[in-house]
Order: C-alpha cells, then sequence, then structure tokens
C-alpha cells in the first residue's frame, strides 16, 4: 500500500478472492456432510420472503437471560414441495467421483418442459438393472429435484434443477429410499424441525461497478493528501513490473456472489401461512403461500431469491431444546 508513517490493515479480506460474480443465480453446493442414520435427504430449498422478528423464551443455559423473553430477528423463507423426478448413482474414481447412471421418472409435471425435456422413448429398466447390479460399488447416490415455483404467489414459472445428497449408513438402504421418492413430492418438514442448525448458500445482491472504498472499505484520503490524485482512490497500487499485486483494492463487480453461512438456526417449521402472513402481504413479495422456515438472523440475496438450506458441516452437537416462540411480528412491512 506504499509507504505509511504508520502501520494499517490491509483492505478487504482476501478469502473471497477473486471476487467476480456467480455462474448461476441458484447456488452450488460443493460439499455434504456425512449423516448417520436412516436414509434422508440433506438439502432443500426455498424463497427469500423477508425479515421479520419474534419474541421467544431464551433457551441457551449460559445466557444472562436464559428462561426470559428475548426480542430476535428471523428470516422467513417460503418452501413450496420439491418435485424428484430422478436419481443419480456415483462411484469412486482416481480424481473423484463419477457417475454410474441416472433413473429419470416418466410422469413428470407440465411446467418442467421449461426446464426439462425427457425423450419420449425414454426407458429406465437397463441402467436401474445395472444399478441393481452394481451396487457394492456405489459410493454416494443423490436424488434430482425441481422447484415447483408455480405454486408461488409472484408470476414465477421457471423452475430450478437441483441435486441433492441421500445421508444414511446403508447404501442399500439409501437406493431403495431414493426409488421410493422418485417421481413424488417432498415438503421440509419431513427433513428438518425446530431448533436444528442448518447451512443456508444463496447469491447475494448485485450491485454493479464499485470503487475501491465501496467494494474494499479504503479509506477515504483527506485533502492535505493525495488529493490532486484522488481522494476515493489507493495511494499506491503497488509496482507494475512484472505484474500489478492482486491482493491491491480495484475497482471492480461488486455484489451476485455465492455466500455460505453456517450454523443458522432454525426458529420455527410450519404448514400454516397464516401464523406468518402480514396485512397487505410482505413487501416486494406478497403473501406466503406454502410451508415456511423461519431462520435465526439474515440470509443472503435479495427477496424471492432462491436459498439452499443443508445439513450444516461444521456444527457440534446440539443439547438445546426447540426454541419456544411467544409471538410472530405481523405488523405490517407495506407503511400502513
Amino acid at each position: 500500500m506504499g509507504h505509511r508513517s504508520k502501520n494499517a490493515p490491509r483492505r478487504g479480506s482476501l478469502m473471497y478472492y477473486p471476487r467476480v460474480r456467480a455462474r448461476r443465480i441458484t447456488g452450488r453446493i460443493r460439499t455434504w456432510p456425512s449423516v448417520a442414520g436412516a436414509p434422508k435427504m440433506l438439502g432443500f430449498a426455498g424463497y427469500k420472503v423477508g425479515t421479520t422478528h419474534i419474541v421467544m423464551i431464551e433457551n441457551r443455559p449460559k445466557s444472562p437471560l436464559f428462561g426470559k423473553e428475548v426480542f430476535k430477528e428471523v428470516t422467513v423463507l417460503e418452501t413450496p414441495p420439491l418435485f424428484v423426478y430422478g436419481l443419480r448413482a456415483y462411484v469412486k474414481a482416481p480424481k473423484g467421483m463419477r457417475t454410474l447412471g441416472e433413473v429419470l421418472t416418466s410422469s413428470m409435471p407440465k411446467f418442467s418442459e421449461r426446464t426439462i425435456e425427457i425423450p419420449k422413448e425414454y426407458d429406465p429398466a437397463p441402467i436401474q438393472a445395472s444399478l441393481d447390479a452394481n451396487l457394492g460399488n456405489i459410493s454416494e447416490i443423490r436424488v434430482l429435484a425441481i422447484t415447483q415455483p408455480n405454486k408461488l404467489g409472484f408470476g414465477k414459472k421457471t423452475p430450478e434443477i437441483l441435486e441433492v445428497k441421500v445421508g444414511g449408513d446403508d447404501i442399500k438402504a439409501i437406493y431403495e429410499y431414493a426409488k421410493s421418492i422418485l417421481g413424488k413430492e417432498i415438503k421440509a418438514k419431513d427433513f428438518f424441525a425446530d431448533g436444528q442448525i442448518v447451512d443456508v448458500t444463496g447469491v447475494t445482491k448485485g450491485k454493479g461497478f464499485a470503487g475501491a472504498v465501496k467494494r474494499f472499505g479504503v479509506k477515504i484520503q483527506p485533502n492535505w493528501h493525495k488529493h490532486r490524485k484522488g481522494k476515493r482512490v489507493v495511494g499506491s497500487i503497488s509496482p507494475s513490473k512484472p505484474h500489478m499485486m492482486f491482493t491491491i483494492p480495484r475497482p471492480g463487480k461488486m455484489g451476485f456472489h455465492q455466500r455460505t453461512e453456517y450454523n443458522k438456526r432454525i426458529m420455527k417449521v410450519s404448514e400454516n401461512p397464516k401464523d406468518i402472513n402480514v396485512l397487505g402481504g410482505f413487501l416486494h413479495y406478497g403473501l406466503v403461500k406454502n410451508d415456511y422456515l423461519l431462520i435465526e438472523g439474515t440470509l443472503p440475496g435479495p427477496v424471492k431469491r432462491l436459498i439452499r438450506v443443508r445439513y450444516p458441516v461444521r456444527s457440534k452437537p446440539s443439547k438445546l431444546e426447540a426454541p419456544k416462540v411467544v409471538t410472530i411480528s405481523l405488523a405490517s412491512k407495506q407503511g400502513v
């Protein structure tokens, strides 16, 4: 950063380099946890409705407010059912995992034609027979699902395609479970419960081209220093030969980045949207018409963006009981 009269921290975290826009708006989950027990899907997806607040009984034993009513900000996530249209089997390979085969359902809903087209002559029997014969070599099974935005209230029609891992102990039980849900709808309440810890993945709000001050938090130069060369610039941009250092804050595109937030707590899973709908609907979204999740804190992305939820990959065993929600705010967000 050039010559300084005193030390200063670098501007902007290098954790998120390169700061480029996400390739897809739905977000991509690259890591899935290992979950023991009965077979179950390890992820789901919903649409961000907005934020509100609840009053709950604090259940953290070490909190000074334990047993008392506390105020919590929560994000509402509408989760219409997912439609499972296929399953995919993977085997271990020298450079990761390789697809052994996938079985698709023949009963696809009408709205899926916007995203998926299955050949009319498609016959899943040979592929399923091959998977049955090589069941001992399969290391992982994932289901292919599509969202159902036609059940939402804001006019979205094109569904998103998701690949979700099925967790469990026995690969044979996992395979039978994946076949049992093929061609069916699944709901969030089948996999998540009140008080559960989850990870959320989403694409943040795009902010366009931004300078170094907004993008990295660079300090604005005072009037007596570097003023003739600019105030909202970096004082020194490193040597130009052999090349400029990539760590120097520079202007560029800001926002629309994929981000994952770890260990978020689900405050409530519900099938009754009347408990959450505010007068006039949520701002820029409308009324919730399907199942929903209340997740503590805020989530990345703007309203109506798809948010993916998965079982946590970093969490420690939680001994907390399900939170007791006393009140959910139904105050209008329309300013009426």
